[in-house]
């Protein structure tokens, strides 16, 4: 069966009987949806317990949004910061659907809206999205922040990979700029972001010396292409990076912060660089003539197309950790908070 048909069979199975309209111009591609829909949300701030399962609205799509019936879902800590401390986002009334990046197939799009129609297979990232998070059956947001699957990726890889995928590329191209032959340390590497990090690093022909947690993690992160790698947690770093670059690094990427960060960083060469996204705590203390780089994931049709072609080019591999189901959103949060994932942990929405 064509793609293009298994994707709008996708979409039709998101529709029950005795549903309402979305907002949306019927001629650019509305179709019907359920007037209400399954989210994990919060009605407080706090801690595991307060995201719970909700019965909400289903948010209707503007002129230049697209709505999506979304498969997958992502989970990061960013997801247990805003649970805890809402102030991280700006646009929300209780309850908020938490979640900031997913997959899932278009169910309607914007009279504005060009490039996308329904049923295709779609990816996105919004922070603080004013409709409401990815947490749930559905979420209507800008087409901006909107990309097609790649070809031959499964709605679940995408769904886990989209705020990491872009973070990574970004982070190895635009607030690093590393050029084959060049070598690299990606501290924190065996994470979401470190894992494909570590893979578009790879493909741009960096050497990588790769820092994960445990035995499991040094060989998960060699597993993906790493060229040497060390335990960040009780191996000597400083050690490591001298044997693999007697000369000095060229470049780290900092996911994780503190003492082995600083390690890492002394094995730089004068000239080196580092770069981390927002986040990272603690962040890396300032050193004499050192070029520091912080930075956050930034999503548009010229981001999104050139994850796309990096994504084929590197045959990217998304390592799912973990994968819980959305009435279970709390659960997936505590996992992640416990700490040693080797990947990224997913909802699955359908």
């Amino acid at each position: 069966m064509p793609f293009r048909r298994i994707a709008v069979l996708l979409a039709l199975a998101c529709i029950a009987p005795g549903t309402d309209v979305a907002a949306g111009d019927s001629s650019a591609g509305a179709v019907a949806v359920p007037a209400t829909m399954r989210a994990a949300a919060i009605d407080r701030k706090g801690g595991p317990e307060v995201l719970t399962l909700h019965q909400l609205p289903v948010p209707k799509p503007g002129p230049g949004e697209v709505l999506i019936a979304l498969d997958s879902a992502g989970v990061g800590p960013w997801d247990i910061d805003v649970r805890e401390r809402l102030d991280y986002w700006k646009n929300q009334t209780f309850p908020v659907v938490l979640g900031v990046d997913g997959a899932g197939t278009v169910a309607a799009v914007g009279a504005a809206v060009r490039g996308f129609k329904v049923g295709d297979a779609v990816y996105a990232y919004a922070w603080d999205n004013p409709k409401g998070g990815f947490y749930a059956e559905y979420v209507a947001l800008p087409a901006t922040a909107v990309a097609h699957v790649p070809a031959g990726m499964s709605l679940k890889d995408a769904g886990a990979m989209a705020v990491s995928a872009l973070t990574a590329l970004q982070g190895i191209d635009d607030a690093l700029h590393i050029k084959s032959g060049e070598i690299l340390i990606i501290h924190g590497a065996s994470g979401a972001v470190g894992s494909l990090a570590l893979q578009f690093a790879r493909l741009r022909g960096a050497r990588l010396l790769a820092t994960a947690s445990g035995e499991d993690g040094v060989s998960f992160v060699k597993r993906l292409g790493a060229t040497a790698a060390v335990d960040g947690r009780h191996g000597d770093i400083r050690a490591a990076a001298r044997e693999f670059a007697p000369g000095g690094v060229d470049a780290v990427l900092a996911l994780a912060g503190g003492d082995a960060l600083e390690a890492c960083i002394d094995a730089l060469k004068p000239t080196g660089r580092v770069a981390f996204p927002s986040g990272v705590r603690p962040e890396p203390r300032a050193r004499a003539g050192l070029s520091v780089v912080k930075y956050d994931a930034l999503t548009g049709p010229a981001e999104y197309e050139r994850l796309n072609q990096a994504i084929v080019a590197a045959k990217l591999e998304v390592p799912v950790a973990a994968e819980f189901p959305l009435a279970e959103a709390g659960k997936a949060q505590e996992r992640m908070a416990a700490g040693h994932v080797l990947g990224k942990i997913v909802l699955r929405i359908r």
